[in-house]
């Protein structure tokens, strides 16, 4: 849908218009990063702690800002009864929704009262670099990331989200001739507002998820020279780190998430940190395909179970699996499941190892294994698993960029090329680190023991093949 015109040039009325406040820094456009913001004299911090940014709680568009335009708006009110209410997320984007309606110059009316996020609305990006808004080409540039599942998943989401909404709206007649009829609102559109969100939203320690005007133009670096806050009066404020400076002209940034990994970067913000130092990667897990236990224990276990790989800043690896070591475990081993059905007539599927329920605490299950006389084994097992899909992902990951057919902008290039080259060095690693822990295991006594008590005996064999070509004759 088609924006409405709202320049830079036009910010600082708007500020001045809704008491937004800047103190010697101002917005600019910085080139190859968008808009930011940058220092109008030099600026140090010793113990006066100077603000630089000021928004007012009234312009802070969270689940509370919703409401708000809800009692205003019963268009909007309406709009929110019959597809809002799930999740603080819904409810922005259908909020950002009606501001992308209302700002544009095919709006004709019948949606709702503007507001200050309107014209602010049309200084936006229309196009955010987040892999969701990737072309098909672009997209095939993940193939074998831990991206490509949770791109996929995502898109996914927002497909049925989408479908959902337009299913929703149709006994709203102004609605249901943008989304349906007319068309005027797309699938990209909602794409759009999603990344806007995902790529803006912070936390705040009062308002919660939350977007902010002005301050979601603050660029993001992993040496950030200034912080936000949330104070008494709900403002949000922008301050200078303590014993940061900025010279005239410098761009003062915020950090996003210094603890994010590389693809969570690309996936909530477009772009990874090349200072960033987390080296670390998350793989969605599958249930063993031969094991008649795996939908019991994926719905005992209450959470999409992942393997998370990460090195330390000395290059140790470590990785977090909970579910892999339910995977190792079987009937026999002393895991078993029971159906509890309550006074009420309610049934409840409950999950026990050696007797004990563990139904309330599924992750801590290779906890309970460390006291077991076999817990040699678990782990053994437990790493083969992963060393197994270690090695899968890494056959998956290979150079795929011959095959790429259509056009893949510059930096979404680049961008994938590092997040290959970094995760395959991490999988090598971990390929490594895993043989060499698989191989110690297998010296260990109470390992061996179990393996050799595991293997026919060469006479029973033997004996066996006898008497099985005696039956046949």
């Amino acid at each position: 849908m088609r924006r409405g015109p709202f320049s830079l040039s036009d910010l600082p009325a708007w500020c001045v218009l809704n008491d937004v406040s800047f103190t010697d820094v101002k917005v600019a456009d910085i080139s190859g990063r968008g808009y930011g913001l940058v220092a109008e004299k030099d600026l140090a911090n010793g113990d006066d702690d100077p603000k630089l940014l000021t928004v007012p709680k009234e312009l802070v568009l969270s689940s509370q800002g919703v409401e708000e335009y809800a009692k205003e708006s019963k268009d909007f009110r309406r709009l929110l009864e019959i597809a809002g209410h799930q999740s603080t997320r819904g409810d922005i984007l259908l909020f950002l929704l009606v501001q992308l309606v209302l700002s544009s110059p095919d709006y004709e009316g019948g949606c709702g009262p503007s507001t200050p996020w309107t014209q602010y609305f049309c200084l936006l990006p229309e196009e955010i670099p987040t892999p969701t808004m990737w072309n098909e080409a672009e997209f095939s540039l993940l193939r074998g990331t831990s991206l490509e599942p949770a791109v996929s998943a995502k898109l996914t989401t927002l497909t049925k989200e989408f479908d959902d909404l337009r299913t929703r709206v149709a006994e709203l007649p102004s609605w249901n001739e943008l989304l349906s009829i007319d068309e005027t609102i797309t699938f990209r559109d909602w794409t759009l507002l999603d990344a806007l969100y995902r790529s803006r939203s912070l936390g705040l320690p009062k308002s919660g998820e939350s977007m902010v005007p002005c301050l979601d133009l603050v660029n993001h670096s992993s040496q950030a020279t200034a912080y936000f806050e949330e104070n008494d009066e709900s403002e949000v404020v922008l301050h200078l780190r303590k014993g940061c400076k900025a010279v005239c002209g410098d761009e003062i940034n915020i950090d996003y998430g210094h603890d994010k990994s590389p693809a969570e970067m690309l996936f909530s913000y477009g772009f990874i940190d090349p200072e960033s130092t987390i080296r670390s990667l998350t793989l969605p897990l599958e249930p063993l395909d031969d094991d008649p236990l795996a939908a019991a224990k994926l719905h005992a276990f209450g959470s999409s179970p992942k393997l998370r790989l990460e090195e330390d800043e000395s290059g140790v690896l470590h990785w977090t699996a909970p579910f892999v070591y339910l995977m190792c475990l079987n009937e026999e081993d002393g895991l078993e499941f029971r159906v509890l059905q309550e006074t009420d007539g309610s049934r409840h599927l409950t999950m026990f190892w050696q007797e004990v329920d563990i139904t309330s605490e599924p992750s801590t299950i290779k906890d309970l294994l460390q006291s077991h006389e076999l817990h040699k084994i678990f782990e053994l097992r437990a790493k083969m698993v992963v060393l197994n899909i270690v090695q899968q992902k890494l056959e998956e990951l290979t150079d795929v960029e011959e095959h790429i057919l259509g056009p893949v902008r510059t930096e979404i290039r680049q961008a994938a090329s590092y997040l290959r080259s970094l995760e395959k060095g991490i999988l090598e690693n971990s390929l490594q680190v895993l043989n060499e822990q698989a191989s110690q295991l297998l010296q260990d006594e109470t390992v061996v023991g179990y393996l050799q008590a595991m293997t026919p005996d060469e006479n029973d064999i033997s004996a066996e093949a006898a008497a099985n070509e005696d039956d046949f004759s």
